[in-house]
């Protein structure tokens, strides 16, 4: 079984003790430490050899906030996965995604067995969209009249599409190089291509990038 580190990031120490307690618990997961301060934790991630696979950070807090946090991040320690939990939670999610390069927005009433399988598919996948999240993707492209894939011409190759296509299937460097007959190199240089050319910040960027561009179909993606 892949065992998840994950670190805690919320100023709330009632929180911070319960979600600790109980997601030490879980098979799987492992809690590396918690904090109740952004700063610290920035700290303690500039000193320890450990990193956590995934933090979970909170968006509003006395001194150094979430999104100060998750730019930080972005910037230092890309290969951490972010999971914003937030009682501020709103369904204008998408444009905070893009902007922080979180890889999941929940509600801080989301329930902790979902949390948890959460933490896991966030891990193994580099996102996740909650029911009304996907719900509100959907609407908004049939208000909006997203870009056809042709209208991509000047913007993206069709090497670049297909590679921007089989990571919305989850695949990994090494399945995209088999799966198009090219060395695991050339795919990292597409795909540093793609985060240039969209602006996104992780895969959970491509992802949302990839449904509001019609690359792929929303039903196509698996969210389990």
């Amino acid at each position: 079984m892949k065992h998840t580190n994950i670190a805690i990031v919320d100023d709330d120490s009632l929180i911070v003790n319960l979600l600790h307690s109980f997601l030490h618990s879980q098979d799987g997961i492992e809690v590396l430490e918690s904090f109740n301060d952004g700063r610290e934790f920035i700290e303690w991630l500039n000193h320890n050899t450990r990193q956590p696979d995934v933090l979970l950070l909170d968006m509003k807090m006395q001194g150094m906030d979430g999104i100060e946090v998750a730019t930080h991040l972005r910037n230092q320690f890309p290969e951490i996965k972010i999971i914003v939990i937030s009682s501020h939670y709103q369904l204008s999610f998408l444009g905070f995604m893009k902007m922080t390069g979180v890889s999941a927005f929940l509600p801080k009433g989301i329930s902790p067995k979902e949390l948890v399988q959460i933490i896991k598919n966030v891990d193994n996948n580099g996102f996740y969209f909650l029911e009304d999240q996907k719900k509100l993707i959907k609407e908004e492209l049939t208000v909006k009249n997203p870009k056809t894939v042709l209208d991509l011409g000047s913007e993206l190759s069709s090497r670049e599409l297909d590679v921007l296509r089989l990571l919305c299937q989850q695949k990994t460097a090494k399945e995209i190089g088999e799966n198009l007959f090219i060395a695991q190199r050339t795919v990292e240089g597409h795909k540093n291509n793609l985060f240039i050319k969209t602006g996104a910040k992780n895969v959970a960027g491509l992802i949302i990038y990839a449904i509001q561009h019609a690359v792929i179909n929303i039903e196509d993606l698996s969210f389990v």
